[in-house]
């Protein structure tokens, strides 16, 4: 694929609903052309500790941030003609699906292709696990801030550069 957009979504506890981040890495022509990082205001509103422990990120964070309409609003046209990528995609075509529930917003029926699936099949029991970090160090992107939704974005995006 040379054009896509790879995803990537936070969470603020067990709700899949419940994005508090999202990192958007539009490739075109197999470069990257774009990158966009937002904080969001989650619904329902509350960290889990678990959660905060992942990413980092905490009510503190997000508490005078956009809700997702109000973000998405400015991300669906820019990812509108392109197929998404992610990383455990289930993962964030699940929130995304989540969200536009929550919010009554019609879903319009993204078309996902997970590069964790991917890295199976093209790697397979050469790497030790199909993990973002281990795949994306063997695609030769050092994951330094793993768990922040634009650098997660933008391991996907050079992971699927390379096998898909």
């Amino acid at each position: 694929m040379k054009n896509f957009a790879a995803i990537d979504f936070e969470t603020a506890n067990y709700a899949q609903s419940s994005v508090c981040s999202v990192g958007v890495v539009i490739v075109r022509n197999g470069q990257i052309a774009e990158k966009i990082y937002r904080l969001i205001r989650p619904e329902p509103e509350w960290y889990s500790y678990w959660n905060t422990q992942i990413h980092g990120l905490t009510a503190e964070d997000t508490q005078n941030e956009r809700v997702f309409p109000d973000v998405w609003v400015e991300i669906a046209p820019i990812i509108a003609d392109l197929p998404l990528v992610a990383h455990n995609s289930p993962f964030d075509e699940g929130c995304l699906r989540a969200v536009h529930a929550v919010y009554g917003m019609e879903y319009p029926n993204y078309m996902f292709h997970c590069t964790c699936r991917a890295s199976r099949k093209v790697f397979g029991k050469m790497l030790p696990n199909h993990q973002l970090h281990t795949v994306s160090a063997h695609c030769g992107f050092d994951l330094h801030n793993h768990h922040h939704a634009l650098a997660d974005a933008e391991a996907c995006a050079v992971i699927a550069m390379k096998i898909l």
